[in-house]
């Protein structure tokens, strides 16, 4: 492996476990990323060396002088027109996709690949929580920052080199296809990344082709509403198993029982692997007591007896942005909650809100969003409409465009025009920030979306508990 490590979009959630895995394992680790971020902030903070202007007398002197020796690392994120890319491929330099080399590094070890349209960053972090809590050696590449563990990074302990991999196996640009796991997960075969794909069947078909990758003996657990065609695909000697809510659904591995608690959700495990009762989990909805039951059958795949389980369960915090809590006030009977969710897709959006709703019944719910991409905005509009009216009042921000260029009348618009809740619009930051300090009419506030909306959390934060707490937080 060579000895100096350089990444375009070096903090991208993906892309910062990796640095940080190469830092962690002696290499000279540096990048380039377009803004500023806490992430980047943190990576600089663990001694990576990180800049954010696109030329290429910032890049290292000792990378530019080194192409022989250097590993460059790909988002697809970086634009096709980068000053900094298009010299280092001029120069002969080894430029690999992140997915490329998450492929190369897992070679060998015993990997629990996690895949799906939505899902899977929560599901990941489950797993690599239940092992890691337990005492089962493991690793972890995941994509966000888990909060048991501080990090989207989980290295094995010392004597430990072929510790099992927990992976979080991206569907974007067919991510996924570098990996070749033992277990599998997928969470959702839902339409998204239409940009790339085209279409649904498309979609379908690299997920076809992910689980036909599993290795012989191998384990395959997908939701039960997955495209039927992609259980299918499972080489003979995969084991199969589909897991949901209900049995009344079908699937051989689901939850009964299930209960709100307070910020809880209680319930009882039943599977072809064992039945494991009175399982406490801290982070509520119901699409987390999903995520969690797939979770918990990787575990007990992994040897974790029941009683270990249940503690591991109950120790779960989460990960940051996902049903994140930000702030609460008020009394069990007149609640006023901030909650704060990475949801960028509808089904992920109304996954969220039932759960809202069940845990804060009767309550009122306001929604920020920020669409993410001018594609999956025009692709699914009516979706986003339809998830977003569960709320009693929605506010619209512009869209974020990430990697793409606007699109000819897609605009935020595109959804407010379709939404059915009592009250909407379309707000600034400055706006949104303007009417959190006035006070308006909701219980419940909710942050949601991909972008940079997260930027608005802290500011969000310290104005309310001004006025639910009366001081600055």
């Amino acid at each position: 492996m060579k000895q100096l490590v350089y990444f375009l979009g070096i903090g991208g959630i993906g892309m910062s476990a990796l640095a940080r895995w190469f830092q962690a394992n002696g290499h000279q680790v540096s990048g380039y990323d377009k803004t500023r971020t806490p992430l980047t902030d943190a990576l600089e903070a663990e001694g990576i060396a990180v800049h954010f202007e696109d030329a290429v007398d910032q890049i290292p002197v000792e990378v530019r002088q080194n192409p022989g020796n250097t590993l460059v690392v790909l988002t697809p994120a970086i634009p096709k027109d980068h000053q900094q890319w298009a010299w280092l491929r001029e120069n002969g330099f080894d430029i690999r996709k992140r997915s490329q080399v998450l492929g190369v590094l897992t070679q060998g070890h015993r990997t629990i690949a996690v895949a799906g349209t939505h899902g899977k960053t929560t599901t990941s972090s489950m797993v690599a929580h239940l092992l890691h809590h337990a005492g089962v050696p493991s690793a972890a590449f995941l994509g966000g920052i888990s909060v048991n563990l501080g990090s989207n990074l989980l290295l094995p302990p010392a004597g430990h080199p072929e510790a099992p991999v927990v992976v979080e196996a991206d569907e974007y640009d067919r991510s996924f296809l570098t990996l070749h796991p033992i277990i599998a997960i997928v969470t959702s075969t839902d339409a998204d990344h239409l940009d790339i794909y085209g279409d649904k069947e498309s979609l379908v078909e690299s997920f076809r082709q992910f689980v036909g990758q599993i290795q012989p003996g191998g384990t395959l657990l997908i939701n039960h509403t997955a495209d039927p065609s992609v259980a299918a695909a499972a080489p003979a000697g995969v084991r199969v198993i589909r897991y949901g809510l209900s049995q009344e659904q079908g699937p051989e591995l689901y939850a009964t029982g299930i209960t709100a608690q307070g910020h809880e959700f209680h319930f009882d495990l039943h599977g072809p692997l064992g039945t494991v009762a009175s399982l406490k989990l801290a982070v509520p909805g119901f699409h987390n007591v999903e995520n969690m039951l797939a979770a918990a059958a990787v575990a007990q795949l992994e040897g974790v007896a029941p009683q270990a389980l249940q503690a591991a369960v109950a120790a779960y915090r989460g990960v940051k942005r996902r049903f994140e809590f930000i702030l609460t006030a008020g009394t069990p009977a007149a609640p006023q909650v901030y909650l704060d969710d990475y949801a960028h897709h509808p089904r992920e959006i109304e996954a969220f809100l039932r759960s809202v709703r069940a845990l804060y019944p009767g309550r009122r719910l306001r929604v920020i969003f920020q669409p993410h991409l001018f594609s999956r905005t025009r692709d699914f509009a009516p979706g986003f409409a339809e998830s977003l009216s569960l709320a009693d009042e929605v506010v619209l921000m512009d869209i974020y465009p990430a990697r793409e260029l606007p699109m000819p009348g897609v605009t935020s618009e595109l959804i407010l025009s379709q939404i059915t809740a009592p009250k909407k619009s379309l707000q600034t930051r400055n706006e949104i920030l303007a009417n959190a300090e006035i006070g308006t009419d909701f219980d419940v506030l909710a942050t949601v979306g991909a972008g940079d909306i997260d930027q608005l959390v802290p500011r969000l934060k310290n104005i309310l508990h001004l006025r639910w707490h009366g001081t600055q937080a």
